[in-house]
């Protein structure tokens, strides 16, 4: 499906920006990680520190973050680091980014699914999306903290409040596609650099979506092993969760996830042409208001929503199973803003 407009991007990309310290001639570029103390928010800002598409890393949270900048600091990389910390400085942490990347939150824990995390987590991303509303209304959001699937929709209905465009807020689900690339390639025997795994829907259990028809290089698995694999996508965070028993989720790999989605944005602003990545946005590509997609992104955001392209009949079974449960998250995530905003 992406061969006519652009490829996703994919592990070979983010490794060469993070190793390539020698560009030049690129755009200044300000980001800001709101979370940045936590177990995402640490690697995370490390991979964006690491980069030569960053020039200032704006670093916020509510404990910490001085320490966490002046580490960072040291780092021989062109990116200037400076720390922010507690709600006072929270306007200052925001003010020029271009860039903001919320994967502030509490992490889940065994037993939890993503949606226990609602209650502490909607306050928290509905805050920070108030501020980024405020502050730097024209920044792209890319959203981490879960419940993605009722976060995005809270940040949406936030800006909608706010006055500012609820079309820059982005939920990132790009670490589903991480994984279906990973493990689709354990399967396969293949370089899983050079796989490409969309994954549609949303980013919790039965709405992510691995579209195993659609991927490059073509591949294909029994009806069994399909299954199998595709169960393994969809619950590959509790997978982390109980492997790490009890120490936290899974924080390394979605650092990782959220660079990949943060560099390809930048890469648009810079003008790039054809950059892809999934995405849980506003749309009406299904009944659900809020569906992850291959995206193409540009300057502004959103370039193309590029769709559900060619289904599978399992595919199209997994998406009408995922619209009701997606509804539902979407509905409470709005809820929330209508009564606590």
């Amino acid at each position: 499906m992406f061969s006519r407009v652009a490829r996703p991007q994919n592990a070979t990309t983010i490794g060469h920006l993070v190793k390539n310290f020698s560009t030049t001639n690129v755009a200044s570029r300000k980001v800001a990680v709101m979370g940045a103390s936590g177990g995402i928010g640490q690697p995370l800002s490390l991979l964006l520190k690491n980069s030569p598409l960053v020039t200032q890393l704006s670093l916020y949270d509510i404990v910490h973050t001085p320490g966490v900048a002046a580490d960072l600091s040291h780092i021989n990389s062109a990116a200037r680091v400076h720390g922010y910390v507690g709600p006072d400085q929270l306007a200052d942490s925001l003010k020029g980014c271009e860039v903001v990347v919320i994967p502030a939150g509490v992490p889940r824990k065994p037993g939890m699914t993503r949606d226990d995390l609602f209650n502490t987590n909607a306050s928290i991303v509905a805050n920070l999306a108030k501020a980024c509303a405020e502050n730097c209304p024209e920044a792209l959001v890319c959203i981490i903290s879960n419940p993605v699937n009722s976060t995005v929709p809270i940040a949406s209905e936030v800006y909608k409040k706010v006055g500012a465009d609820p079309s820059r807020i982005f939920g990132v689900t790009t670490l589903d596609i991480v994984r279906a690339n990973e493990f689709v390639a354990e399967l396969k025997g293949l370089d899983p650099a050079t796989v490409n795994v969309p994954v549609i829907g949303g980013h919790a259990g039965i709405t992510i979506i691995p579209l195993i028809s659609q991927a490059t290089p073509a591949v294909s698995f029994p009806e069994d092993q399909l299954k199998a694999l595709t169960e393994r996508i969809q619950d590959a965070g509790t997978e982390v969760v109980k492997a790490k028993a009890g120490a936290g989720s899974a924080t390394l790999s979605m650092a990782f996830a959220g660079a990949r989605f943060a560099f390809s944005m930048i890469r648009a602003l810079n003008g790039e042409a054809g950059v892809v990545e999934c995405s849980y946005v506003r749309s009406d590509i299904t009944e659900a208001t809020y569906f992850s997609t291959p995206i193409v992104f540009g300057p502004g955001g959103i370039s193309k929503n590029l769709g559900l392209g060619k289904l599978s009949a399992f595919e199209a079974g997994l998406v009408e199973a995922a619209i009701k449960e997606l509804k539902g998250s979407i509905k409470k995530g709005e809820d929330f803003v209508a009564k606590n905003m």
